[in-house]
């Protein structure tokens, strides 16, 4: 059984928990906490960078970043189920996986701004830096809204969880109805 290693606060670890749902692969996964602000948390001997999620398949292989963990997800159920094997769609999903990941990224580095530093320490340039980074994302997905395919595909999968994605300009339309698509088991 494979090991899913994250947290229910990380957008990257839902991300990978609707791609194990809608694989069909929930009841190959044991889902277990990880806290990468310990230090004796054993994420950080799963993945040397200390994050999540970790995915650790029954031959103890860990792979970490959830687009390296959604491929391989995708290959294990059959390739070409989120990961088209087209290569116009293939990076098309990919493309917009990679703007939707830095939306997320963009967000986090801003919470980890307010929540690890002092108030009166907190950097406006920074705080500006990352808040442009999600707009013009936003603005570039509500200028070319992407489709939803039958079987949502990597890009769709990260876009359900762009923070505020469908509380924007974007198209509620456009946004990947997956926010209740998780069934995979926490123990």
């Amino acid at each position: 059984m494979m090991i899913l290693r994250s947290s229910p606060a990380s957008p990257f670890g839902r991300k990978v928990r609707i791609a194990i749902s809608l694989l069909g692969l929930d009841n190959d996964v044991k889902i277990e906490a990880a806290d990468t602000t310990d230090v004796n948390d054993s994420v950080r001997k799963q993945n040397p960078l200390g994050k999540i999620p970790v995915v650790i398949d029954e031959d103890g292989t860990a792979y970490y970043d959830s687009r390296v963990i959604l491929d391989y997800l995708d290959d294990r159920a059959g390739g070409g189920k989120i990961v088209p094997r087209d290569a116009k769609a293939r990076l098309a999903a990919l493309r917009l996986q990679a703007l939707c990941d830095g939306i997320l990224d963009a967000s986090i580095l801003t919470i980890y701004e307010t929540r690890w530093r002092k108030a009166e320490t907190h950097e406006p340039k920074w705080l500006e830096h990352q808040a442009g980074k999600v707009s013009r994302a936003l603005a570039a997905l509500e200028a070319a809204p992407p489709p939803l395919d039958a079987m949502p595909n990597v890009g769709q999968i990260t876009l359900a969880w762009a923070p505020s994605a469908s509380a924007t300009r974007v198209s509620v339309a456009s946004v990947p109805p997956m926010a209740c698509a998780c069934s995979v088991r926490v123990s």
